[in-house]
């Protein structure tokens, strides 16, 4: 007969499994992010239900967001990626970030020249 051991896995201890995963994958995607970028600093927002966003900007102006379920999460990535967290984005945070013509006629489009809603 063989030996056998059960692990006794509570479902507590599978979740914190999981968002342990979670994070650190999202933390291998913020340390990618950063090492493209000569570094980068983070903002994280909660977004409801959804969880929350994390909003990447890199010392070139480059930026990038990312979504965690929870902002637990959110905030595991971000230390374990090892960058600075600003409280809210806006300031000198916020003007780092470079836009280009994709990102203006995204976001502006309609109001100024994109296609008409009609």
């Amino acid at each position: 007969m063989a030996d056998t051991q059960q692990i006794d896995e509570t479902p507590g201890a599978a979740q914190d499994s999981k968002a342990e995963r979670a994070a650190a994958k999202l933390a291998r995607r913020i340390t990618a992010f950063s090492k493209a970028h000569g570094g980068a600093e983070a903002q994280v927002a909660y977004i409801g239900e959804r969880g929350a966003r994390i909003v990447l900007v890199g010392e070139d102006g480059g930026w990038g967001d990312l979504v965690a379920t929870s902002h637990e999460i959110a905030e595991s990535a971000v230390k374990k990626a090892g960058i600075t967290v600003h409280e809210a984005f806006d300031g000198e945070f916020a003007a780092k970030v470079k836009t280009g013509p994709y990102e203006w006629k995204r976001m502006a489009g309609i109001q100024v020249g994109g296609p008409s809603n009609g």
